[in-house]
């Protein structure tokens, strides 16, 4: 069934575990790309890969930032590259929010935690290019809505706009927020009351027995930087940034 299977692993580490996955992949192409640029080289040209294995988030400080696995769920859209997506997870809550997302892209065919080890991974790889998904990362519906759902209108794209610009560290009140996040001052003096403090009550994340301030919103858009900034980054966003 593995014979003649092209996979691409995207990971800093790939290389680690390219070895392994040679041998149970018995004359199948192994390819790693352990940065954005390799990644982009690698699905520019003509080769198309039966099956991805990217990390969610990508454990390097200098990436961490500014690539993620749903960056090359995107790169493989635009390069007209699609393939079934295997993430790899580390199992800490700041993956929750791209997990959000991933598990309503239908690119995504599963998850593999980490800590369930290699086998996981291969298991999943073999699931992924027979074209079986994997079960739902987030088998229970999360009570709160996803921000990937409430960014897709105009205004939520003008609520993410400014959430972005809040967890890039570029604002301190709403005369910058208007500025940098390019957005009317009315808009920005709304930030609270009509954009992003509405979308955190309904995420259920904030106690509706204590104000909703200007601070807690701060606050929120702190708490899920990485999403966010990861969100305007691949969104066309990213000069809130």
């Amino acid at each position: 069934m593995a014979a003649g299977l092209r996979i691409l692993i995207a990971s800093p580490l790939g290389h680690v575990i390219s070895a392994p996955l040679k041998t149970a992949f018995e004359g199948s192409t192994i390819s790693v790309a352990t940065t954005d640029d390799e990644f982009t080289a690698m699905i520019s040209g003509t080769v198309r890969y039966d099956v991805v294995a990217a990390d969610l988030i990508w454990n390097k400080p200098e990436m961490e930032w500014n690539f993620d696995g749903l960056d090359v769920i995107d790169r493989l859209r635009q390069a007209d590259r699609a393939a079934p997506v295997l993430l790899a997870t580390q199992g800490h809550s700041l993956e929750n929010d791209h997990l959000e997302e991933a598990r309503l892209r239908p690119e995504v065919f599963g998850v593999a935690p980490k800590a369930d080890g290699l086998s996981a991974i291969m298991d999943g790889l073999r699931s992924a290019a027979l074209g079986r998904r994997l079960p739902d990362p987030l088998p229970v519906a999360p009570k709160r809505a996803p921000m990937y759902e409430l960014f897709a209108d105009r205004r939520g794209q003008t609520a993410a706009r400014m959430a972005g610009a809040i967890a890039a560290g570029r604002v301190s009140d709403n005369a910058t927020l208007a500025d940098v996040a390019k957005v009317s001052p009315s808009t920005a003096n709304k930030v609270t009351s009509h954009y992003l403090g509405p979308m955190i009550q309904q995420r259920g994340e904030h106690d509706d027995r204590l104000p909703l301030t200007q601070g807690a919103v701060y606050r929120w858009c702190g708490l899920h930087a990485r999403y966010l900034t990861s969100w305007c980054r691949r969104n066309g966003h990213a000069d809130v940034l």
